[in-house]
């Protein structure tokens, strides 16, 4: 399973020499250009190939994933590639899609062009909607063995958890918000039960704009937390807006999704449980990964008393969100 431990400082070894070297020991020659992209929970390097094009290579934060769990991300993707949905999967050389160097795991991808969809678009929801629909198609077909699921116990009182045994909070701010994250699970689980008997399938399960790439259609990338939950969860990331803005996009992506596969329409029961569990979960992640130096640069106001008292309000707020009807399908 996903571990909470990591390494203070797990890439102090990944210096541009082993990069290169790693990618090198896959087979490819490498050209000795090095380009590292925006990343924190791993590593990853636009890597220069003799005579190619240049390859992306994701090198795994050592300790989060077992080297099953990552096979298994990338046989979902390799079995959704395969079906010509256009997501960017790991890049087999011989029949090996994950490979060791130097205590590290790497994968290499194709290099994609593209720019974020235009989520104001009807014709760019539809269209989304149709391949999230096939996407949770073949999700539907089997189940993960060794990925973790979307769950409250999980997304919910482990980062509530990690939070409290941290002593993040600063001590003005402690009383609010264990009391309101009681609260929050209360209403979670509420939700959770009313829609008791929901299949859980196989999803992106981490599907922002920020995962999409539109170039003459989508392309989706980053399966890294690809696990299983309600079908929900890939599409209401989706959504901006006020209720009346957010229930007219969902109208869109679930008339392309339903193209291509069924929609309880129960799930939307969830929108806001997930959206909260996401917000806690988030907290958490940062607090996990505060050790590793990355962290305290990228994200200077997570240890502040602002953010804390931000977060309280921001939680309270789905609590009221909670409390409120559901967003409605036509």
């Amino acid at each position: 399973m996903e571990t909470t431990n990591n390494d203070a400082t797990p890439y102090y070894r990944l210096d541009p020499d082993t990069v290169l070297h790693a990618v090198d020991s896959t087979g490819l020659v490498s050209d000795g250009r090095l380009l590292a992209l925006n990343s924190y929970e791993n590593r990853v390097y636009q890597v220069g190939i003799e005579g190619a094009d240049p390859v992306i290579a994701k090198f795994y934060r050592p300790g989060r994933w077992s080297d099953e769990q990552i096979l298994e991300e990338h046989s979902f993707s390799l079995e959704l590639a395969e079906r010509e949905i256009p997501l960017i999967a790991p890049t087999r050389i011989g029949n090996q899609t994950l490979f060791h160097h130097d205590g590290f795991r790497l994968a290499l991808f194709k290099r994609q062009g593209g720019h974020p969809p235009e989520l104001g678009d009807r014709e760019t929801r539809l269209w989304l909607g149709r391949f999230i629909g096939r996407i949770h198609a073949v999700g539907k077909s089997k189940s993960f063995v060794s990925r973790p699921a979307l769950t409250p116990d999980r997304f919910g009182d482990d980062s509530i958890a990690t939070i409290r045994e941290g002593r993040w909070l600063p001590p003005h701010m402690e009383s609010a918000f264990y009391s309101l994250a009681d609260d929050l699970m209360l209403r979670i689980r509420g939700a959770y039960e009313r829609c008791s008997g929901i299949r859980t399938i196989r999803l992106h399960g981490d599907c922002h704009p920020g995962n999409l790439l539109w170039r003459d259609g989508p392309y989706f990338v980053d399966m890294d937390d690809c696990q299983s939950g309600p079908a929900i969860q890939d599409l209401w990331m989706l959504l901006s807006g006020d209720a009346v803005e957010m229930a007219m996009q969902l109208a869109d992506i679930v008339e392309g999704y339903r193209q291509f596969c069924d929609f309880d329409t129960r799930e939307l029961y969830l929108i806001e449980a997930l959206r909260t569990l996401r917000m806690l979960h988030h907290a958490a992640w940062l607090a996990r990964r505060w050790e590793d130096p990355a962290f305290p640069i990228a994200f200077p106001w997570f240890d502040s008393p602002r953010y804390w008292e931000d977060l309280v309000l921001n939680l309270r707020e789905q609590l009221s969100a909670l409390q409120e009807p559901s967003i409605s399908l036509p």
